[in-house]
């Protein structure tokens, strides 16, 4: 059984928000894969569900993003889990808006979030680190990540959604390498020619001409014809 969380903050105020990305994770995850209504458990949201025979249950924690770990510590007490069997899905500042990075144990980064998480189950559950891109300053950063995604990003949003939907069924079954290639078809599927021109074709040489063998009466005659 897996545990997935999605980080981010509740109440329609935050749901577009760059921070919320790993709500937005779920919310698809759910959909595509016919997981159960949402309910109200464990200081969050939950929805349950099966990829194939691997049981897995989603958390959304509803503590503010600051205090995600006491939500999830109290799930993984709950069903038995330890920390290897949670997945976490966040925003990431230090990768390109686009691009997804999965992750078993480390450091916070100061991802306030991850932070909770780590004070309370410790740092040794996986990660899919979701970009969003910097800001450029660290002065900026509250405000970038409070911020709703612009109308230009909605394609690559939904790009990143659908990929990593595709490839949860690999995830909770342990297989990242496998859950990253099919989300990368759909971040960069293959391209349907090599986008090569194809090679000119050879200019046609003119016919050569057929000698003329009249004799100078007969092409007087023809002449007058």
């Amino acid at each position: 059984m897996k545990l997935f969380v999605g980080l981010g903050n509740p109440g329609a105020k935050y749901a577009r928000n760059r921070h919320n990305i790993g709500f937005m994770a779920l919310d698809r995850i759910a959909r595509d894969h016919d997981f159960g209504p949402w309910k109200s458990k464990h200081q969050g949201q939950i929805s349950e569900g099966r990829f194939g025979s691997t049981r897995a249950v989603l958390l959304k924690p509803e503590t503010f993003m600051n205090n995600s770990g006491q939500a999830v510590q109290s799930a993984l007490r709950f069903y038995k889990l330890d920390p290897g069997d949670v997945i976490v899905f966040h925003d990431e500042l230090d990768l390109a808006p686009g691009k997804l990075r999965c992750k078993q144990g480390g450091g916070h980064a100061g991802h306030n979030g991850l932070r909770s998480l780590h004070a309370h189950i410790g740092p040794d559950y996986g990660r899919v680190r979701l970009g969003i891109g910097h800001p450029g300053h660290k002065d900026r950063v509250a405000g970038y990540v409070l911020h709703d995604f612009s109308r230009e990003d909605a394609d690559w949003l939904d790009d990143v959604l659908a990929g990593l939907s595709a490839g949860a069924p690999e995830l909770a079954a342990g297989d990242a390498a496998k859950f990253m290639n099919i989300a990368a078809q759909r971040l960069a599927p293959p391209r349907p020619s090599t986008g090569q021109k194809p090679p000119a074709s050879a200019p046609q040489k003119p016919p050569i001409p057929t000698p003329d063998s009249r004799s100078p009466l007969q092409k007087l005659i023809e002449r007058f014809k």
